[in-house]
């Protein structure tokens, strides 16, 4: 019955309810007095659609110089989020190797990460440093990576282990 309902959903609508029984499921199965966490997943997504970085196109920030936001035809899921892009060779270019184009982090503050705080980046807030795109949660922890990015960058990827086993599965 489920597998009927489910053929006549969009795609989207497919994952959106995929995500809401699978949140359903883990909360059922929490132990009672035990919140969920939080934090969202690994990669910074959208509760409700699973967009990664609030659909901007992550080879964007390469190809283009900056954010763009990407296209609802132009989907590809990829560490459990839905990335969307402007076009299907920046689709192909993370299909291709999405390690490349991943924020760092799975779009995670790296001054937040530095700070024990996992703070989800804002696809607005960014740099391309060392050929890899780190978002940021304000302009103001922008600058401070900015002013200090060799420190910024060996800290986050110190502390992060730590950090990343605050955020759920």
């Amino acid at each position: 019955m489920v597998d009927d309902v489910l053929k006549t959903m969009t795609a989207p609508r497919r994952r959106a309810f995929r995500w809401a029984a699978a949140w359903l499921a883990a909360a059922l199965a929490a132990p009672v007095g035990q919140g969920l966490a939080g934090t969202s997943e690994q990669v910074v997504a959208d509760p409700h659609n699973g967009l990664a970085i609030s659909g901007y196109d992550p080879v964007g920030y390469f190809s283009d110089g900056g954010p763009s936001l990407g296209r609802a035809d132009f989907e590809y899921d990829s560490g459990g989020a839905v990335w969307r892009f402007r076009n299907a060779g920046n689709r192909a270019a993370f299909a291709a190797d999405p390690a490349v184009y991943t924020p760092q982090f799975g779009g995670y503050d790296p001054v937040g990460i530095v700070r024990g705080t996992p703070l989800a980046g804002d696809p607005r807030f960014w740099l391309v440093q060392g050929q890899r795109l780190y978002l940021f949660y304000s302009e103001d922890n922008r600058q401070a990576f900015v002013r200090e990015p060799e420190r910024f960058a060996t800290d986050s990827r110190r502390a992060w282990p730590a950090v990343r086993k605050t955020l759920s599965p």
